[in-house]
C-alpha cells in the first residue's frame, strides 16, 4: 500500500474528516487532500505531525501493512516522560492496573516510612 493510502486509511479508521486532520497538522484542506490522493508527497514534518496526532510512529505510518514483528519495549531505558506516554497508550483496563500497582507501592512506602520514623523514636 502506498504512503498516501496509509495516511488516508489512518484518518478513515478514526472516523476523522480531512479538514480536521489538515487543521491539526497545519495544512490547508486542499493541500492535505492532494497528499491523501497521491498528488503531492508528504514531508517528514507532516509525517511527524501525523504520527504525534495518531499516537504512533512515523515507521508505523510508512509500513502500515508490514508484517514486521514489533520490538519488545523496555521501559527502564526510557525517560520519565516517555514512560508516561507509553502508559497513556495502553487501553483503559491496563492503565487502571498500572495505576493501581503504583498506588499500592506508594501506600506501602508511606507505611514503611511512618513505621521507621516511629520505631526510631522509641
Amino acid at each position: 500500500m502506498s504512503l498516501s493510502n496509509n495516511i488516508k486509511r489512518l484518518r478513515e479508521e478514526k472516523g476523522i474528516l480531512q479538514k480536521e486532520v489538515a487543521s491539526v497538522v497545519g495544512l490547508g484542506i486542499s493541500h492535505y487532500s492532494k497528499i491523501e490522493n497521491g498528488q503531492r508527497e508528504a514531508s517528514v514534518e507532516l509525517l511527524d505531525n501525523l504520527a504525534k496526532f495518531y499516537g504512533i510512529s512515523i515507521d508505523q505510518i510508512v509500513h502500515m501493512d508490514s508484517q514486521v514483528v514489533p520490538q519488545e519495549i523496555t521501559i527502564e531505558d526510557k525517560t520519565t516522560s516517555e514512560q508516561v506516554r507509553l502508559i497513556a497508550e495502553l487501553d483503559e483496563k491496563d492503565k487502571s492496573i498500572i495505576f493501581g500497582l503504583i498506588e499500592t507501592m506508594l501506600t506501602k512506602k508511606k507505611f514503611k516510612d511512618f513505621f521507621n520514623k516511629n520505631v526510631a523514636m522509641l
